[in-house]
């Protein structure tokens, strides 16, 4: 190995050692009681430190070091979605039934389509009409993570896309359980559930807004929101093919189907932790330790990020989610009340 090799490595390092550091004040910050009371994830955490790194220090880091950046961003963050798939087994999927497999399918289908759709009518670029409408579908800034690795867009785009997932989720917090003591929804807690499950943004975000219905449905929705999780690899296979169509159309010649390895390696998790053959304590570890990689490809990201890169119309992103917000709501209780009625 050549001297200049070894310096690139060295180099590397300092940058993933900034990342480091600053993850563990990530967890410690998220860890807080004050902090965990607003169901702030270390992830979100993270992403907001590197934003604010980003945008006073970065200008003062050599740039040798940003490989190390680059590095959390493209290998940490797969280790990490691989990893994630530790947080669900094929059995607590069976556990919602067919009503919460159904609400969890529509719900993603339909958030996804209206997200490209409601994006193009207002011309916001498609990048960031993906990143922001698969946050809203399926699991959060995890679901923007994986996607942003599949489409492969500029840092900044994935930070404006976990910042309206980190906006609309805290509300949905407040707002759900409201909804539910209004009694306006004619259904059951447990229904609720399925409800709240299949709509608000992050996996803390159900538990807080399920707790502000009942135990029962707190339980039940994040068991369906695990659903909408496991529903990240076919979201991801679908965006990869609808990609590669749409370069052929646009003749920018052949693109391949650019699902990466972490997909494979994400279902293949979810079936060894079905297995049940790591003790709890051991799966607790796992999720620790994959929260900590995802915080690090978060930091990564957000110390990427410069405000002045932000367009005037990548602000429409608010719009984009404003309004997938209000479909959660009001189109999530209609499949919710649809699907347990009829099936």
């Amino acid at each position: 190995m050549t001297s200049d090799s070894l310096d690139k490595i060295k180099n590397a390092a300092f940058g993933i050692a900034i990342v480091i550091v600053f993850t563990i004040t990530a967890m410690a910050i998220s860890s807080m009681g004050s902090i965990q009371a607003t169901g702030l994830s270390p992830v979100v955490v993270g992403m907001i430190l590197g934003m604010i790194s980003g945008n006073l220090f970065y200008e003062n880091i050599p740039d040798s070091w940003r490989a190390g950046f680059l590095f959390c961003i493209k290998y940490v963050l797969r280790a990490a979605i691989i990893f994630y798939g530790f947080r669900i087994t094929f059995q607590e999927i069976s556990l919602v039934g067919i009503h919460g497999l159904l609400v969890s399918i529509l719900m993603v289908m339909s958030t996804l389509f209206i997200g490209l759709f409601i994006g193009k009518k207002l011309k916001i670029d498609r990048d960031l009409s993906l990143l922001t409408s698969s946050g809203s579908a399926v699991c959060g800034a995890a679901a923007v993570l994986a996607t942003e690795s599949v489409l492969k867009s500029e840092p900044h785009k994935s930070a404006v896309a976990v910042s309206t997932v980190v906006l609309f989720g805290t509300l949905s917090m407040f707002i759900y359980p409201v909804i539910f003591h209004t009694g306006i929804t004619n259904i059951s807690a447990d229904d609720f559930g399925i409800y709240i499950g299949g709509c608000v943004h992050e996996v803390a975000q159900v538990v807080v807004a399920g707790n502000g219905v009942s135990e029962s449905a707190a339980h039940t929705g994040v068991i369906v929101k695990m659903t909408r999780v496991m529903l990240l690899a076919p979201m991801l296979f679908g965006m990869s093919i609808f990609l590669r169509s749409k370069s052929l159309s646009a003749n920018t010649g052949k693109r391949k189907i650019t699902v990466p390895y972490f997909v494979f390696g994400f279902i293949l998790v979810v079936g060894l932790n079905s297995l049940g053959m790591i003790s709890k304590n051991g799966i607790e570890l796992i999720n620790t330790a994959d929260t900590f990689l995802l915080t690090m490809a978060m930091f990564a990201l957000g110390i990427q990020t410069r405000f002045s890169k932000i367009k005037e119309g990548e602000a429409k992103a608010i719009y984009l989610a404003a309004l997938l917000f209000v479909w959660l709501i009001a189109g999530g209780y209609c499949i919710t009340k649809c699907v347990v009625t009829f099936f």
